[in-house]
């Protein structure tokens, strides 16, 4: 079986590679001819643990290429995926579409030979419809069916999720287009993987709503977090207590500064047009894009007021973390672009450090300071945020925070320690949901 990856950013390169190991012959295609030179050339686009060593592996077996060439790729498959960006369009928050309908336009003009032509982005309900208007418009010959094939994988974790599955799920109205994403996806299967087939916009819908729900599950945590913070609570005792029933489940109540990423809050606010348009808004979805937005920008309030005297002005903040989340080098709308320069708009220093983050984040904010190591970022500081939970925090020894600190403060938004341990360390400390440190 051949397979053509439309697109060789995030989804289609991590996908690219895992159907190479399923042993089939799988062509990148991406018009970024420095991307492709670099994926030859063995260098890795994007941080994702595990990915370089899966790209070198099938690359080197011969079932991974890549190219800027679409027509052999699109014309040799039995499979054309198409995972291309889809951007929030400026102005209504609706999915931008343009990638999506080049990519069905170039795909028409290559076809020869019955193609399975797949969106594996996420797109819109109707957007399958509308690749295939496309196709036969522009190609009255063409011998193809069309399927929706979500991804669901996360970011820092995309092999395993893609190679160990919840589901998969597969929209089409063809036999024929099932019969052969069936075969592609044996090898899941065979590990007993659901496959749910549905129509076209079930499908796209699917994507939609899991984020949707995700985000919603976030959203309400943090707010609980908030109102433990008023009554004396403890939020992670809150999230324990109703994450074990088996209604509602312990993943994705971890309190937080709020959620960001490539894909929940474009999702979100794509569902929400979506919505309006058909005349069946979503106000629960609406609300939670609000909060979050509110909430990241409520965190810059928050540490303020933890610093000496309230005040930001001259006073100098070690941030660790600046990554939406950990194990990626993706800044896209992490909650560290509304905190940084907010703080750096209320007159603080910034000095921060990010495994992998430090050169986007240079370049998306003015004025950031980026040092060596997490050591330095907290070396002679007035306090030091917290953003993002990468691993390497954890093992900070609070008595040495505190040692190196002008003023031992810190702002723990991810929860990473207990408030006991940095008491006993001498530190104030300010966390989410939990009963506060010493003031």
């Amino acid at each position: 079986m051949r397979v053509a990856m439309i697109g060789s950013g995030y989804v289609g390169l991590v996908s690219g590679a895992c159907f190479a190991e399923f042993g089939v012959d799988v062509t990148c295609v991406d018009k970024d001819a420095d991307r492709i030179a670099r994926l030859n050339a063995g260098e890795m686009p994007i941080f994702e643990p595990g990915l370089e060593a899966l790209v070198a592996q099938n690359a080197k077996a011969g079932r991974l290429v890549f190219t800027t060439d679409l027509v052999p790729a699109v014309a040799d498959a039995d499979i054309a995926f198409i995972a291309v960006g889809t951007p929030s369009r400026r102005g209504d928050g609706h999915a931008d579409l343009t990638y999506i309908t080049q990519a069905a336009e170039e795909i028409a003009d290559a076809l020869a030979g019955h193609t399975v032509v797949v969106t594996k982005s996420t797109v819109p309900v109707g957007t399958g419809r509308e690749v295939a208007r496309i196709i036969a418009g522009r190609n009255g010959a063409a011998n193809f069916d069309v399927a929706s094939n979500p991804e669901f994988l996360r970011e820092g974790a995309a092999i395993n999720d893609f190679m160990r599955p919840d589901r998969i799920v597969v929209g089409t109205e063809s036999e024929r287009a099932r019969e052969v994403l069936g075969r592609l996806y044996r090898p899941l299967y065979l590990l007993d993987t659901p496959i749910l087939y549905t129509s076209l916009e079930t499908a796209e819908l699917i994507k939609y709503a899991t984020n949707a729900f995700l985000a919603t599950k976030i959203t309400f945590i943090n707010q609980m977090a908030d109102l433990c913070e008023a009554l004396g609570a403890d939020v992670h005792d809150v999230a324990r207590g109703i994450g074990l029933d088996g209604r509602i489940g312990p993943k994705f109540l971890h309190p937080g500064p709020g959620y960001g990423g490539s894909c929940f809050p474009k999702d979100t606010r794509a569902l929400v047009t979506t919505a309006r348009n058909a005349k069946a808004p979503l106000s629960i979805v609406e609300t939670v894009i609000s909060a979050n937005d509110a909430r990241k920008h409520a965190m810059v309030d928050k540490v303020i007021s933890a610093l000496d005297g309230g005040e930001a002005r001259g006073k100098t903040i070690g941030v660790l973390g600046l990554t939406f989340k950990p194990n990626t080098d993706d800044m896209r709308e992490s909650p560290a672009l509304d905190i940084v320069p907010g703080l750096i708009k209320a007159g603080a220093a910034i000095r921060a450090y990010d495994p992998k983050g430090m050169e986007e984040a240079r370049r998306l904010i003015d004025g950031l300071e980026t040092v060596a190591t997490a050591e330095e970022a907290i070396e002679g500081t007035d306090a030091v945020v917290i953003i993002t939970e990468w691993n390497e925090f954890r093992a900070l020894d609070p008595a040495a925070m505190a040692a190196a600190m002008a003023q031992p403060v810190v702002v723990d938004l991810r929860n990473l320690f207990s408030p006991a341990e940095m008491k006993e360390a001498g530190i104030r400390y300010v966390c989410v949901g939990r009963p506060q440190g010493p003031s």
